[in-house]
């Protein structure tokens, strides 16, 4: 099927108060942008600098769609972020709150970001250990900052074979979303929960994500779209 077909099917089967953020990470000028016209409204990259060459590449039509950086963003390169992304998805410190907000406040911008967690505590991967009170102190702590909107959480999750397996830590992480978002933070309205892939999107969305990051389910197996 081609990139048009699987995305609007796709859209088609999941719940419209479900975002879909597709993973741009190596893929063409052209099959990115055969995704916009096939509907897509939000984008991720994983890198800064992959960011700004795609927006490059598509000219007008990468205003046409939410850019959201969904890779580490490591703190020397904010200021170029911040005039490519619309949303911040891996905000995982006070430190990296407060850096995005000082670049932010400087652009006279208020950044969405979210918040990100390591729901499986998995060494090789970034967010906050998934525990209640850590994420709460960073939330109260850097919900004060004027130019971030902490608008919820995200988190990848382990990755398992069998999509089942994953049920228990997206279900964890609603749980802490859930608790988080009866607390009515000052610049924290917590509507977000950006969790699952293209292997485990479905029982994201049954646990509760609001948005799913998904890139091969859509574009095709990564190794075949290489870019050269």
């Amino acid at each position: 099927m081609s990139i048009t077909e699987n995305y609007q099917r796709i859209r088609q089967e999941i719940p419209d108060h479900v975002r879909i953020v597709l993973a741009a990470k190596t893929r063409t000028r052209e099959e990115v942008r055969e995704a916009i016209m096939a509907g897509a409204t939000d984008m991720g990259e994983n890198y800064v600098q992959e960011g700004e060459a795609m927006h490059q590449e598509l000219g007008e039509w990468a205003s046409k769609v939410t850019w959201h950086m969904i890779g580490d963003l490591q703190t020397n390169k904010i200021n170029k972020a911040l005039p490519v992304f619309d949303m911040i998805q891996t905000v995982d410190s006070l430190k990296k709150a407060q850096a995005v907000n000082l670049r932010a406040q400087r652009l006279d911008k208020v950044m969405p970001v979210l918040v990100e967690i390591n729901i499986g505590s998995e060494r090789t991967k970034s967010g906050l250990p998934p525990e209640l009170p850590l994420v709460e102190e960073l939330i109260e702590q850097a919900a004060s900052l004027s130019h971030i909107s902490i608008q919820g959480l995200m988190t990848m999750g382990p990755r398992f074979g069998d999509p089942e397996v994953s049920r228990p830590y997206f279900r964890a992480a609603r749980k802490i979303f859930d608790t988080l978002g009866k607390r009515n933070y000052a610049h924290a309205p917590m509507k977000e929960l950006s969790m699952g892939m293209s292997n485990t999107y479905k029982v994201a969305i049954e646990e509760g994500a609001t948005m799913v990051r998904l890139g091969t389910c859509v574009f095709g197996p990564r190794e075949a779209c290489r870019r050269t």
